[in-house]
C-alpha cells in the first residue's frame, strides 16, 4: 500500500513545527475539509492555533511552516496540485486527481484499511468488567461496544490485542447479593422488615432463589451459586452482542493468591506509606493525586483501589506494556490512585500507565419518554432490553456514534426506523445499494478499469473519501476513539448516496461503466471493512 499523502504531509508539517517552535512540537497537526470546494481538498489551521503563542503573524507563520514542510517533502508535487494561504492563515491543499483515484485500486486489494507492523505491540484492552451482582446495563453495553471496536481497530493497525474482563467477585456487593438471594429463598420481599438493608430488588433475584437447591442457611454456597448464575447470564448477553473475551480475571484470585497482601507489603517497603488515625496511608499526592489515600482502614480491611493496583501489577508482569481500560466516568478518581500506586512500587511502570477511556452515561428514550427501569433488573435498563428492542447492529452503531465522554441519548424509535435519519440504516443501505448494482451486471476485470474516465467532481470526491479510510482507522487507534469510524462511515454513505442519485452507473460506454463499477466496488469494500471494525453487519439486501 502506498503512503497516504495527507499523512505524509502531516509528518512534514510536524517536523517543520518542531524545527521552528520546539516547545510546541507536540501540538496535533489536523486537517479539515473546507466548506467550499474551490478552497481546496483539505485545510490546516495550525498557524492560526499557534500564532498568538509564538507572537507571529498567522499568515506569515503559515507560509514559513509550509515552506519548511515542503523542503522536507520533495515528492509533494507528485501528489499535490499546490497550496495557498487563505483568509487569516489557513493552509489549503489540493490533491491531484490521479492521487484521489489511486485509492480505488488500493481499496480493491485484500486487507484494505489494515496495516502490518514489524514489531506489533502486545496490548490489553479491559472492558465491561461488571460486578456479577445483576444483569448488564446499558452502560456496560456502551463499554462492550467501545472496547470491542477499539480492540478490532488496534488489530487492524497491526497490534496484538488481548480482550480481558475483570470480575469484581469480592467485597460487600457480593455479600449483599448473597443476602438478597437468601432472603428471597426464605420468602422475604423488598420492603419486608427482614429484607437486607442494601439488598438487590430486581426480579432476577427471584429467578436465582428459585433455581437454587441448596441449604438456605449456607450463605457461602448461595454466594457461589449466585455469582456463577449471573456470570452465565452476563455471558449470554455478551454472546448475543457479539463480544468475546480472551481472558476472564477474578478479583477473588488476587486475595486467594496473596497478591493484595504482597502489594501492601511492597508499598510499605517503598517508604511511601505512613500511619495515621489507625490507618495506613499512601502518599499519592507525590504522584499528582489531590490528596493522600487510605490503603488499609483502621478495621484492617483494604480500600477498593488496593486490589486494583494489585491487578495492574499482574498486567505489567504478564508483559502488557500498553493497557487500555474502558470504564464509566464515575471511575475518574480511580485513575490517579491506580497510577500513583504503580509508581510507588517502582516497577518501571511509566507514569501514564494504564490508559483510560471513560464513558459518560446513556439515557434511553422510547415513545418520546425516558425509560429508567427494566422489569427484569428493577432499577435500570439492561443491555438485553436494548438488544430486544433495537437489535445488535443498531445498538452497536448507536453506542459508538458519539465520543465516549459525551452524554448520549439512545432513541429506540430512531434505531428501529428504516429511514435516512437512522444512521445505521443509512450506512447499511449504502452497502446494499452497491450490491444491488452488481446484482445487475458482471463485475469481472475491475482491477483493469481505466480510472482516468472518472472526471465527475462527485466521483473524485467519493474516491478521495475512500482514500481517507486507512488514516481514519489509524487516528481512531491513536486517539482511542472508535466513534471516528461511525462518523467516517456516515460521510462515505452520504457521498455515495449523493453520487448514486445523481449519476447512472451502468452507462453504455464500457470503459466509463467499468470505471464507475470499480468505484462502487471500492465503496462496498470500504463500507464492509468499516462496519466489521465496529461489529456491525453489511447486508447485501434491505
Amino acid at each position: 500500500m502506498t503512503p497516504d499523502p495527507k499523512a505524509r504531509l502531516a509528518d512534514a508539517l510536524r517536523a517543520a513545527l518542531a524545527a521552528q517552535a520546539p516547545e510546541l512540537a507536540g501540538t496535533p497537526v489536523t486537517f479539515e475539509k473546507p466548506r467550499q470546494p474551490e478552497h481546496g481538498d483539505f485545510a490546516c489551521s495550525i498557524a492560526l492555533q499557534l500564532a498568538k503563542q509564538l507572537k507571529r503573524n498567522p499568515r506569515q507563520l503559515a507560509e514559513a511552516l509550509t515552506e519548511a514542510a515542503l523542503a522536507g517533502y520533495p515528492e509533494f508535487t507528485q501528489s499535490f496540485a499546490g497550496y495557498e494561504i487563505a483568509g487569516p492563515g489557513f493552509i489549503n491543499f489540493r490533491l491531484r486527481p490521479q492521487v484521489k483515484l489511486a485509492a480505488i485500486r488500493l481499496a480493491l486489494e485484500p486487507g484494505w484499511g489494515r496495516a502490518r507492523k514489524e514489531k506489533p505491540a502486545c496490548v490489553q484492552v479491559e472492558f465491561v468488567s461488571a460486578n456479577p451482582t445483576g444483569p448488564l446495563h446499558v452502560g456496560h453495553g456502551r463499554q462492550a461496544a467501545i472496547g470491542d471496536a477499539l480492540s478490532a481497530i488496534l488489530e487492524a493497525c497491526g497490534d496484538k490485542v488481548t480482550r480481558e474482563f475483570y470480575y469484581n467477585d469480592a467485597g460487600a456487593q457480593i455479600q449483599n447479593l448473597a443476602l438478597s438471594v437468601q432472603a428471597r429463598a426464605r420468602g422475604t420481599k423488598p420492603g419486608d422488615q427482614d429484607w437486607p438493608q442494601d439488598g438487590y430488588a430486581g426480579e432476577y433475584i427471584v429467578d436465582i432463589a428459585r433455581t437454587y437447591n441448596g441449604a438456605v442457611e449456607d450463605l457461602d454456597a448461595i454466594r457461589r451459586f449466585a455469582v456463577d448464575y449471573l456470570r452465565k447470564e452476563q455471558d449470554i448477553d455478551l454472546r448475543e452482542f457479539g463480544v468475546k473475551f480472551d481472558v476472564y480475571y477474578l478479583e477473588s484470585s488476587l486475595y486467594a493468591e496473596g497478591k493484595v497482601v504482597e502489594v501492601v507489603k511492597a508499598l510499605i517497603a517503598s517508604g511511601k506509606t505512613y500511619e495515621k488515625d489507625g490507618a495506613l496511608w499512601l502518599r499519592t499526592t507525590a504522584y499528582g493525586d489531590d490528596k493522600d489515600r487510605v490503603v488499609r482502614k483502621s478495621d484492617g480491611t483494604y480500600t477498593y483501589f488496593v486490589p486494583d493496583v494489585a491487578y495492574h501489577v499482574t498486567k505489567w508482569r504478564r508483559g502488557f506494556r500498553k493497557v487500555i481500560n474502558i470504564q464509566g466516568s464515575d471511575h475518574f478518581g480511580t485513575t490517579a490512585r491506580v497510577r500513583a500506586g504503580l509508581q510507588a512500587l517502582d516497577l518501571g511502570v511509566p507514569p501514564g500507565y494504564p490508559d483510560y477511556v471513560l464513558h459518560s452515561m446513556v439515557r434511553v428514550m422510547r415513545g418520546g419518554e425516558e425509560v429508567k427501569i427494566s422489569k427484569r433488573a428493577g432499577s435500570y435498563v439492561t443491555l438485553r432490553d436494548l438488544l430486544d428492542w433495537a437489535g445488535r447492529d443498531a445498538v452497536r452503531f448507536f453506542l459508538l456514534s458519539r465520543k465516549a465522554d459525551a452524554d448520549f441519548v439512545f432513541d429506540i424509535d430512531l434505531a428501529r426506523a428504516q429511514t435516512e435519519e437512522n444512521p445505521v440504516y443509512y450506512v447499511q443501505y449504502a452497502h446494499a445499494r452497491v450490491c444491488s448494482v452488481f446484482a445487475k451486471t458482471e463485475s469481472a476485470g475491475l482491477e483493469r478499469a481505466e480510472l482516468a474516465h472518472l472526471t465527475n467532481p462527485r466521483e473524485l470526491e467519493l474516491a478521495q473519501r475512500i482514500g481517507e479510510f486507512p488514516g481514519v482507522v489509524a487516528e481512531a487507534a491513536r486517539e482511542l476513539s472508535p466513534h471516528s469510524i461511525t462518523f467516517y462511515l456516515r460521510s462515505l454513505a452520504a457521498d455515495f448516496h449523493s453520487y448514486y442519485n445523481a449519476e447512472r452507473i451502468l452507462v453504455d460506454d464500457e470503459a466509463l461503466r467499468t470505471a464507475r463499477l470499480a468505484l462502487c466496488a471500492a465503496v462496498r469494500q470500504t463500507l464492509a471493512s468499516g462496519l466489521s471494525l465496529i461489529g456491525v453487519s453489511a447486508p447485501e439486501k434491505m
